[in-house]
């Protein structure tokens, strides 16, 4: 008996956990080719964006169309950032010029522009509810 007791207790714990869990698909258009794929980085703290080792997730995505769709499964809500670039030469690099020039397409959700720099977290940052949030990065091209 008493362990029927724990274990409801320990259900009636891990269920409002599962019923917040968030799925997030974000569409990437504006895709100048069909070539390489695209890096997709997502981020939860803004300390760390959109810096390459304090992303929460990086994947790679396949191009189809000049588009590109990830999903995010298992996220708890909250505010995120999402930086993306194109590796249209597949060499897994976000390749840069003189002075720092991005060489490749880029951008970041909620439609954040770069100004002699990143934005910024909060100029990036977007909400992400229970059950799914949808999202569109579009490249421009």
């Amino acid at each position: 008996m008493w362990r029927h007791g724990v274990f409801i207790c320990f259900l009636t714990l891990l269920l409002p956990a599962m019923a917040l869990a968030a799925t997030l698909e974000v569409a990437i258009t504006g895709l100048a080719s069909d070539d390489g794929d695209v890096h997709v980085a997502l981020y939860d703290r803004p300390e760390a964006f959109p810096k390459s080792d304090g992303m929460r997730v990086e994947t790679q995505v396949a191009i189809r169309d000049r588009r590109a769709t990830v999903t995010f499964a298992d996220l708890q809500p909250g505010s995120y950032a999402i930086a993306v670039y194109h590796d249209a030469n597949g060499n897994h690099d976000f390749d840069q010029g003189f002075l720092g020039i991005p060489l490749e397409d880029y951008g970041f959700s909620a439609g954040a522009r770069a100004f002699f720099g990143p934005p910024s977290f909060t100029e990036a940052a977007f909400k992400v509810s229970a059950p799914l949030t949808r999202i569109t990065i579009d490249l421009g091209n």
